[in-house]
């Protein structure tokens, strides 16, 4: 069984799981959708430790970090899913799932969630879509590279 923990990003073995994980996750979305410079793949350790979100981990039974979510309130009553990672060695057992209704359950009184994903990351796309996101606007951030925004209500 594994739990979900809120993460210390001043431990220095915490920050360097994470570091390692963010890395294997987002280059295979770099992969699918096509596009090298995904802002988590161009951070330092330093950079990941002060960038002011909160981070929620899910630690598999013999302590491996198998997945993130990291949360930010950028806009009031609305909070923001900034990063989604899971270990390429734990794909398909419900930790995404998991981490997105651990934030769920942690935030009721939030109006509004919020995330994007590269609209060719199909996995990605179709997890929101599963938990009650609905696409509301898309951009092309890079030649060919469409950054799609999901919303979904909360206070459910």
């Amino acid at each position: 069984m594994s739990k979900i923990v809120k993460l210390d990003l001043q431990d220095e073995g915490t920050l360097s799981d994470l570091w390692s994980l963010q890395h294997k996750a987002y280059r295979l979305e770099a992969e699918l959708i096509g596009f090298n410079a995904i802002p988590p793949l161009l951070e330092t350790r330093d950079t990941l430790r002060n960038c002011g979100e909160d981070f929620y981990g899910c630690l598999s039974e013999d302590g491996e970090l198998s997945g993130a979510v990291a949360t930010a309130e950028e806009r009031p009553g609305s909070l923001t899913i900034t990063r989604m990672m899971v270990s390429p060695d734990h794909f398909r057992k419900g930790i995404a799932g998991g981490l997105l209704e651990h934030v769920f359950a942690l935030y009721p009184d939030k109006e509004r969630f919020i995330v994007s994903t590269g609209k060719k990351n199909v996995p990605a796309v179709s997890l929101y879509r599963k938990h009650g996101f609905i696409p509301i606007t898309s951009s092309e951030v890079a030649p060919g590279v469409e950054l799609i925004e999901f919303n979904r209500n909360g206070k459910r």
